[in-house]
């Protein structure tokens, strides 16, 4: 099934060559299966290293990127479609009816504010559409903990907490996403 999936990343080169290699793979994958990438139209980081991977092999890539960020030599012009918009609030918006599903992959502050209002509007009942986290190394691990501690503390019912998967790998990750399509309507499970 074609899909669009959304990644969430670093702008920024990690330092742990697993986390560029899983990418890698991950962008690998969506090619195999023929799913376009949404993300935040970045040349730099795991952002350039996902568009480039899938452009490199024929694949479709939609970026967006707020006006600011592109100003500054940031955007990446060899997409299939590069969307420049006024605001963060705007990028996440058309990212949001762009994708069939997001994927959280390794980044930071970005990352963790694009993820979480997404999971904010699933919780709201603005979407049921399946939201990942690629626990990638054990990246995601700190999350993992806060939100069961946020649970055991009575701050997120259980029924919120099951609309994210995390997954370990990115064979996992891939699995996932061929078990839940969009379509399906289904909320997400917690590992």
């Amino acid at each position: 099934m074609s899909q669009e999936i959304c990644i969430f990343c670093g702008a920024s080169d990690p330092t742990r060559l697993g986390l560029r290699t899983a990418m890698e793979e991950f962008a690998d994958g969506m090619l195999q299966r023929g799913w376009g990438l949404v993300y935040g139209g970045g040349r730099v980081g795991l952002m350039g290293v996902a568009a480039d991977r899938i452009m490199n092999g024929g694949g479709r890539v939609l970026g967006v990127i707020p006006r600011q960020l592109a100003s500054r030599e940031l955007a990446h012009s060899g997409l299939t479609e590069l969307i420049e918009v006024d605001s963060m609030h705007a990028r996440k918006a058309i990212m949001y009816e762009s994708s069939d599903a997001f994927v959280a992959m390794p980044g930071g502050f970005g990352t963790l504010d694009e993820v979480m209002e997404i999971l904010t509007w699933k919780q709201l009942g603005i979407h049921q559409k399946p939201v990942v986290f690629a626990n990638i190394e054990g990246y995601y691990d700190a999350m993992y903990e806060f939100f069961q501690r946020a649970q055991a503390d009575g701050l997120l019912k259980a029924e919120y907490v099951s609309l994210c998967h995390f997954t370990n790998d990115v064979a996992s990750t891939l699995a996932y996403l061929d078990g839940h399509p969009p379509s399906n309507g289904r909320s997400m499970t917690w590992a």
